[in-house]
C-alpha cells in the first residue's frame, strides 16, 4: 500500500485539523471540570482527564469494527425513530453535555460563593467517571469522523495520535487561559451546549445533520465567536474583567448583605 499519495496527504492534513478542533472540545469540558477539584488535585485531575481520552480514542479507532457495528445495530424505536447503538450514545452523550454545561453556567453566575464553595468541589473519582462518560461520546464521535474521511488505518492512527499530543501539550494552557477569563469561560460552555445539540441532532437524525450540513455551520459560528471574543478582550485589555460567582447577597428586601 503506497501512503504517501496526493489523497491520503490532503485526508491526513483534514482529519488532523478536526481531531484538534474535536481535542480542544475535549480538553475544555476536562479543564472546566478540574478547576473545581480541591487546589491540590487540580494537575492530577487534568492528567488522568487527557490520558482517559486519548486511550479511549486509540482503543476505539482499533476496535473500529466493533465501532461501525454500531450504526447498523438498532437498539430502541421512540415516537417512530429507529435509533442505532451509534445513535444512542450520540443522543445520550449530547443531552448529558447539555445538562452538565447548563448547570456550570448556573453555578459559575447564580450561586453563592461563600455559602456553596464548598459544596461545589468535586471529588477526584467524581470528575474521573463524568470524564469518562464524556469522552466515550467525544471518542466515538472523533473515530466516525476518521473513519469518514480516511479509511486508512495508519492516516488515522497517525492524524488521531498528532491530536492527542496537541491535546496533551496545551491542555495546561488552554485551561489555565479560560479560567482567567470569566467571558472566555462562559463563551467556552456555550460552545458545548452547541456541541451537544450537535451531538443530539446526530444522533435523533443523523441523515437529517450531514444533508444540512450542520457541524460545519456549529463550528463556523464557534470559530466566529471566538474571533469576536478575542477582539473584545484586546479592546478592554486594561479593564478589570467580571468576576464570577462574586455577586454580593441580596437580603430580602432586595437590599445588598455586606
Amino acid at each position: 500500500m503506497v501512503l504517501f499519495t496526493t489523497t491520503n496527504i490532503v485526508a491526513f492534513l483534514t482529519l488532523m485539523a478536526l481531531e484538534i478542533v474535536l481535542g480542544i472540545d475535549n480538553v475544555i469540558f476536562i479543564s472546566i471540570l478540574s478547576n473545581k477539584l480541591p487546589a491540590a488535585q487540580k494537575a492530577l485531575g487534568q492528567r488522568l482527564g487527557i490520558g482517559v481520552a486519548v486511550v479511549s480514542r486509540l482503543i476505539l479507532l482499533l476496535a473500529i469494527n466493533w465501532v461501525q457495528s454500531l450504526e447498523h445495530r438498532q437498539l430502541f424505536v421512540i415516537f417512530g425513530n429507529t435509533l442505532s447503538g451509534k445513535d444512542s450514545i450520540l443522543l445520550l452523550g449530547g443531552l448529558f453535555l447539555i445538562s452538565k454545561s447548563t448547570y456550570e453556567i448556573h453555578d459559575k453566575l447564580e450561586v453563592d460563593d461563600k455559602k456553596d464553595t464548598d459544596a461545589a468541589m468535586l471529588t477526584l473519582r467524581s470528575m474521573v467517571v463524568q470524564v469518562v462518560l464524556i469522552d466515550v461520546v467525544f471518542s466515538l464521535d472523533s473515530v466516525i469522523t476518521a473513519v469518514g474521511i480516511s479509511n486508512v488505518m495508519p492516516i488515522m492512527v497517525a492524524a488521531i495520535i498528532i491530536a492527542s499530543g496537541v491535546m496533551i501539550i496545551f491542555a495546561g494552557q488552554v485551561g489555565n487561559f479560560v479560567e482567567r477569563q470569566p467571558t472566555m469561560k462562559m463563551l467556552a460552555l456555550s460552545f458545548l451546549i452547541l456541541i451537544g445539540s450537535l451531538l443530539v441532532m446526530e444522533g435523533w437524525n443523523p441523515e437529517a445533520s450531514q444533508d444540512l450540513h450542520l457541524k460545519n455551520y456549529i463550528y463556523f459560528a464557534m470559530a466566529f465567536s471566538f474571533v469576536v471574543e478575542l477582539l473584545n478582550m484586546k479592546l478592554r485589555r486594561t479593564s478589570e474583567p467580571v468576576h464570577l460567582r462574586n455577586r454580593p447577597r441580596l437580603s430580602e428586601h432586595g437590599g445588598e448583605k455586606s
